[in-house]
């Protein structure tokens, strides 16, 4: 029966034959979707005017008006009614019939109404009195009656709402948001709620809203086709239940993917949760420009242009760029963050200079230098990136991995800058397996996110635990892929193994660094399995852990991606006696594990161009230094040993003399080096020569811009180490010109003693959040316990410092265990302060 048949058997039957018709519209097979929505409103329409018009006759000056779904023509199976009944006063008695004429007819069918009756102006009054009744007026249609009078509605409404925006948008972000706190997150329950819910249908009318106070827009692209998918489960949710439900409960799951033709309940769930995340992403980015409008809105022109001068003028005159006090023109506010990414107006976006197409890191360099501010990816960057970068040459350039690994350590900001990118599409092209794990749900009560969800979740919670182990890098990837296997069928452990090699060898870590992260995933279950379900008494247990463990380094990873999966799945998966029986276990482990002796450190011979440099350093009793460019492995060649580190080598040799670490460090800090290796340790000169030197074999690069002149450094290194180069106040001035921003908020520094570690010294370890001018605070701290440093060994594996320095007495004994532990409470003391 086509529609015009059908809307013409409403009209000739009356409520009962718009009963008929409406039935045979719903249970239509070939209609659905769009086109019955369309035609549900359409008859509808057509009975409602039947009603207005015998019901009317003789009135002038009164319309019927369809509001909210209704008034978008979008009408599921058990929707209710949305209506208003407008005139202009001047017969109530007679309005009051015809009411009664509309209202009953539906109420008789059993058809949900929300209805009123009012003038223009007391439609116009509860509109800005009541948010919601003003939301619904948004959306009004006319039915039937008195065309002019609805359209001067609508008009006026509008005009309204613009002009109210300032005031009404802040209230509506509100009333998200709490609707959000009560609902949760469509794109991760189980029973989600298609219309409440965050992500879901009453944000998608929100957006709709947004865009017609012409304040902000929302990101379109594909904004439509969610909303249309959401509607569609909601109609076949309908029809399933034959409730006005929108609640998406489980027993029904089955049945609505088979009302809409899909594979199983999984299948339907992974398509409403990419829609809800759509929703979800597009509502931040609004919500987000609405905020930006709306401050810029409320500054005056003139302050903002004297605040913007001033800022300039102090920006450049810390960088001592001469147009500070030249009176150049001031520049916009945008402050560098990494290169070629910059912040400003709050979000992150890329420099002017950037250019994508030639710089294939850069997706991954804008997401680290987000995520560490603590600031959102711009959308047009994002949209910029993945229209124009260029894939990552396989195996990843180091600097790629090392971008991967900051963003993963950030803690809380990665959430909102992954998907940032999931939401472009960068993400999968990063890494293809992605795909297969995306919005892809779990039905366990003890998970509360999607399987993607929950990786990034356990990143976040191992971020916390970056201190705990000695290769935090492996530790976060490993978090980030331990579930990777159950996109696919079978042990998801197991699945996950290969997966995990193949992604691990792609972003560029060494053939060691590959088996870990693989062991990791295929037993990231071991220990929680093995300490809840096995009996620790038997030796066998404790054995067959450590031979499927392989070594303590491995183990101590371990260890903390038991906790951070645990963490990260729910609050049922880990509690105080997990964590005790877990502990005990990886004690009884290390103990089998512990057979083998830590090697010395020390016992390295020079290269020929580090004796040359010591042997020019003892003849002339000053720095000399060597800056040269790093290369990476030719292509093919597979890199041996830990990660190679960015930038550029820099060989120092020094006459040995107090101070030398805080002064080699203070001076790349204020040069903007960053430090991603270093090593320090005293040479053996050959026999007649005198003196003692200290070599110090770092890899450092620039936090942005160019590397500064190998004869600057050395200048300021001399003036740093004679005391008239002040690096502190340096540093202090810088700080205090670039407040720090409220970005990630980082685990606390760690200092401990490895007694065992060495015959020769004190070995201590600090793990902590890398920043500017840590290891100059580190080293300074050393000088002033009194203790000398034998060696240093810093590594820098994304955000996290990983440093181990082998200190003496004044006379080149170890320290004594309680002036050790002394040492290492001062300096977390002054790394925490």
């Amino acid at each position: 029966m086509t529609g015009t048949h059908v809307q013409k058997e409403a009209e000739d039957s009356g409520p009962s034959g718009y009963a008929a018709a409406r039935l045979r519209l719903l249970t239509e097979e070939a209609r659905s979707g769009p086109p019955r929505r369309a035609a549900l409103a359409d008859l509808t329409d057509e009975w409602l005017t039947g009603l207005f018009t015998a019901g009317a006759e003789g009135l002038r000056g009164a319309s019927l008006v369809a509001v909210g779904g209704y008034g978008r023509g979008e009408l599921s199976p058990r929707s209710d009614l949305d209506l208003l009944l407008l005139h202009d006063g001047g017969d109530p008695k007679a309005v009051a019939a015809l009411a009664d004429r509309l209202w009953y007819p539906v109420w008789d069918l059993g058809l949900d109404l929300d209805h009123s009756v009012r003038t223009p102006a007391e439609a116009r009054k509860t509109a800005g009195e009541d948010l919601k009744v003003q939301l619904g007026l948004l959306d009004a249609r006319h039915i039937a009656g008195d065309l002019g009078l609805t359209a001067s509605l609508r008009t006026a409404v509008l005009a309204d709402w613009r002009n109210q925006a300032p005031k009404r948008l802040p209230e509506l972000q509100e009333l998200c948001a709490e609707r959000a706190e009560r609902q949760g997150e469509l794109q991760y329950l189980l029973e989600p709620d298609l219309k409440e819910a965050r992500g879901g249908l009453r944000d998608a009318t929100a957006l709709r809203a947004v865009a017609a106070s012409w304040l902000a827009d929302a990101p379109r692209e594909g904004l439509a086709d969610a909303r249309r998918r959401l509607l569609d489960v909601r109609d076949a949710l309908h029809l399933a239940t034959g409730r006005a439900t929108d609640r998406l409960a489980l027993q029904e799951q089955d049945q609505v993917a088979a009302e809409l033709g899909l594979l199983d309940a999984d299948t339907l769930l992974r398509q409403v949760y990419e829609a809800a995340r759509l929703v979800s992403y597009a509502s931040d980015v609004t919500w987000r420009e609405v905020g930006r409008v709306l401050r810029s809105r409320a500054v005056r022109p003139r302050l903002r242009r004297l605040v913007g001068e001033r800022s300039d003028f102090l920006r450049r005159a810390v960088a001592g760029d001469g147009r500070a006090l030249g009176g150049g023109k001031p520049t916009a506010e945008r402050s560098p963050l990494a290169e070629g990414v910059v912040e400003q107006d709050g979000e992150v976006v890329l420099a002017r200079a950037a250019r994508p197409e030639r710089d294939p890191v850069l997706p991954l360099r804008a997401a680290a230098a987000a995520a560490q501010a603590g600031l959102p990816l711009s959308l047009h960057a994002v949209r910029r990136l993945a229209a124009t970068v260029r894939p990552l040459p396989t195996p990843w350039p180091a600097e790629a991995r090392e971008q991967l690994v900051t963003l993963l350590g950030s803690g809380r900001p990665t959430i909102d800058v992954w998907e940032a990118l999931e939401a472009e599409g960068l993400i999968t092209r990063l890494l293809p397996d992605w795909e297969r794990v995306r919005c892809r749900p779990q039905r366990n009560a003890v998970h509360l996110w999607t399987v993607d969800r929950h990786l990034i979740e356990t990143a976040v919670r191992a971020s916390e635990f970056t201190r705990r182990v000695s290769r935090p890098d492996l530790l976060l990837v490993a978090a980030l892929l331990h579930d990777i296997g159950k996109g696919w069928p079978g042990d998801h452990s197991v699945a996950g193994e290969i997966i995990a090699q193949d992604v691990a060898t792609r972003i560029g870590f060494d053939r060691h660094d590959v088996a870990v992260v693989a062991t990791l995933v295929r037993h990231h279950l071991l220990l929680i399995d093995t300490a809840t379900r096995r009996d620790l008494e038997d030796p066998a247990t404790v054995r067959s852990v450590a031979e499927a463990v392989g070594s303590e380094g491995t183990l101590e990873l371990l260890h903390a991606l038991t906790e951070a999966d645990a963490l990260a799945t729910g609050p049922a998966a880990w509690s105080s006696w997990r964590g005790s029986l877990v502990a005990d276990l990886v004690k009884r482990v290390s103990a089998v594990l512990a057979g083998d002796a830590p090697a010395d450190p020390e016992e390295a011979a020079p290269t020929a161009e580090q004796e040359r440099l010591a042997l020019e350093a003892a003849a002339t009793g000053s720095p000399v230094l060597s800056l040269r460019a790093q290369t990476e492995p030719p292509a093919g060649q597979e890199p041996s040993g830990a990660p190679e580190p960015l930038g550029v080598e820099l060989l120092i040799a020094v006459p040995d003399q107090p101070g030398v670490l805080p002064a080699v460090a203070g001076v790349l800090a204020v040069h903007r080096l960053t430090v991603r290796t270093a090593e320090l340790r005293s040479l053996h000169l050959p026999d007649g020569v005198d003196g003692s030197v200290l070599l110090l074999d770092w890899r450092v690069a620039a936090e942005y811009g160019s590397l500064p002149q190998a004869a600057r450094l050395r200048s300021d290194l001399v003036r740093a180490l004679d005391g008239s180069l002040d690096i502190a106040g340096r540093l202090a001035e810088r700080d205090a010109a670039y407040p720090r921003r409220r970005g990630v908020v980082a685990p606390a520094a760690r200092v401990s003693v490895h007694p065992a570690a060495s015959r020769l010294a004190t070995v201590i370890e600090v793990r902590s959040q890398d920043a500017p001018g840590l290891l100059f605070r580190i080293g300074r701290a050393l000088e002033d316990a009194s203790v000398r440093v034998r060696s240093a060994h810093v590594s820098t594996l994304g955000a996290n410092a990983v440093d181990a320095f082998y200190v003496t007495g004044p006379e080149g004994a170890p320290l004594p265990g309680d002036e050790a532990a002394a040492v290492a409470r001062k300096l977390e003391e002054t790394l925490r302060g």
